[in-house]
């Protein structure tokens, strides 16, 4: 009886991760691409500098899914591949892991901004903030990252989760210094105005990080801006860049459902790049304390 409990309570958290990485949620919709999947690995992307602002970004891994091995001390993130969670073995990264379930970018030594739905009731998180999370090739993965690229939540500086004018972002600082890599610069006064082009940089669906261009701005609105980003769930709290000027615009949060069923599997959800509802990115000067770091 006590084994088939634990059986039965393994296959409850798998179905709830599962549901967690491809279904909608309530408040912060998943993602979708939107005509071609302009997504790549740092390592195939043939622009330098989007590839060194990657390095600025962090994706947030539940504690359960990073291992220490107690007589070596090295670290290991352990996931299971979008395969394994029912995409389509046809479908691209499908044969990657999905650690993460967050994104977030470093705005000074010891900043990090991410979406603030991602960081339940104002607290920090159990999670770890990993940098380096990436494709080192087409074929290896960096899954033992070195213990000076994993980070702690020290305190949540500023957080917004409001469902009436759909503000979503928090500010949290670190338990130590990042070192290696350069906070990324923001806009700090005004709003980006439609049509400007976009980059997004995170982890679609907690797969290791991806760059992906040829978007731009739908409508900017006080609060928040719609663009045709190719983005997932996993890129909420992703940083989505001025494509000319380098500068972070926003916070990637909300969009189309990310996954639909095609026979006994899933694929990505996809539409021509002037339809569908778009994705929701927060104002970056939304952020309450960021201009005072």
């Amino acid at each position: 009886m006590e084994r088939e409990r634990k059986v039965r309570f393994m296959e409850k958290q798998f179905f709830i991760l599962v549901a967690l990485l491809l279904a909608s949620t309530a408040f912060a919709d998943p993602k979708v691409i939107y005509g071609e999947d302009n997504r790549v690995d740092a390592y195939a992307s043939g622009d330098s500098a989007l590839v060194e602002l990657s390095r600025s970004t962090a994706v947030m891994i539940p504690s359960g899914n990073i291992k220490k091995n107690f007589w070596t001390g090295v670290v290991e993130i352990k996931a299971k591949s979008l395969r394994e969670y029912g995409v389509c073995a046809t479908e691209r990264f499908v044969n990657q892991p999905t650690a993460g379930n967050c994104s977030a970018f470093l705005v000074s030594e010891k900043h990090l901004v991410t979406a603030g739905h991602c960081i339940k009731n104002a607290k920090c998180p159990s999670d770890s903030f990993v940098f380096d999370y990436r494709m080192d090739n087409e074929s290896q993965i960096n899954l033992k990252p070195a213990a000076s690229n994993i980070y702690k939540c020290k305190s949540v500086v500023s957080h917004a989760l409001n469902n009436s004018n759909k503000d979503d972002y928090a500010l949290i600082e670190l338990d130590r210094k990042v070192t290696g890599r350069r906070p990324l610069e923001f806009r700090r006064s005004g709003k980006v105005e439609k049509g400007a082009k976009l980059v997004v940089i995170g982890y679609p669906t907690g797969l290791p990080l991806k760059i992906a261009d040829g978007a731009s701005v739908r409508e900017s609105g006080s609060v928040f801006f719609t663009a045709d980003l190719d983005t997932f769930g996993g890129n909420s709290g992703s940083a989505v860049f001025n494509r000319d000027t380098h500068e972070i615009e926003g916070i990637l949060v909300r969009g189309e459902k990310d996954y639909v069923q095609k026979g006994s599997c899933k694929v990505p959800n996809i539409f021509s790049q002037n339809e569908g509802r778009g994705e929701d990115v927060t104002h970056i000067t939304n952020v309450k304390g960021l201009t005072s770091l």
